[in-house]
């Protein structure tokens, strides 16, 4: 009887174990906003991908990005879910700051087209180093035209330095189709 009471105890204990975690809840994410501030002015110009009803509705509000050419910029990232009250300071509304607390799991790509004169270098990192992409420096070159697109990748457990586009789940995908260089 013994036994049989310590074997119960033991199965007992051991089904927690088991037990699987709770999903990591998706975030609705509805905007995604460049914010450039050309280096040494105040002034911001602010670019946004806009999908507020989402997948399979009416197509993304998207604007024309349009720059100076042989220029700096530092470019802040903000991802938002607009099916929430304004609130930049919630999670729920401001999707950035969970970016920043989960900084060791997310990074943003960028991505251009061939031929647009732009580059860009990550600014921030998570507390191992790796890059985010909230905060980045973008500089132009000569005159031109091309697409941009963003990309922000969930990676838990697999962020490295060397991480990819190819790494993880997306968690927004924004293309900015129209960006001149001038």
């Amino acid at each position: 009887m013994a036994m049989l009471l310590n074997a119960m105890v033991l199965l007992s204990s051991c089904g927690d174990d088991d037990a699987p975690l709770p999903p990591n809840e998706e975030e609705i994410i509805t905007t995604l906003r460049l914010e450039f501030t050309k280096s040494g002015t105040a002034v911001t110009q602010t670019f946004e991908w806009q999908d507020l009803d989402g997948d399979g509705g009416n197509a993304p509000v998207i604007d024309a990005i349009s720059l100076d050419a042989n220029s700096t910029y530092d470019v802040k990232v903000l991802v938002l879910n607009e099916t929430e009250p304004v609130d930049l300071a919630d999670e729920s509304y401001n999707i950035t700051l969970e970016i920043e607390e989960e900084d060791d799991e997310h990074q943003f790509f960028f991505i251009k087209s061939a031929g647009l004169n732009l580059t860009f270098t990550y600014d921030d990192e998570d507390d191992n180093g790796n890059p985010v992409g909230l905060d980045n420096t973008f500089s132009t070159g000569a005159a031109s035209t091309g697409t941009l697109t963003v990309t922000l990748k969930h990676q838990p457990g697999i962020k490295t330095g060397t991480s990819t586009i190819n790494d993880g789940e997306t968690d927004i995908e924004a293309t900015f189709g129209s960006v001149t260089i001038q």
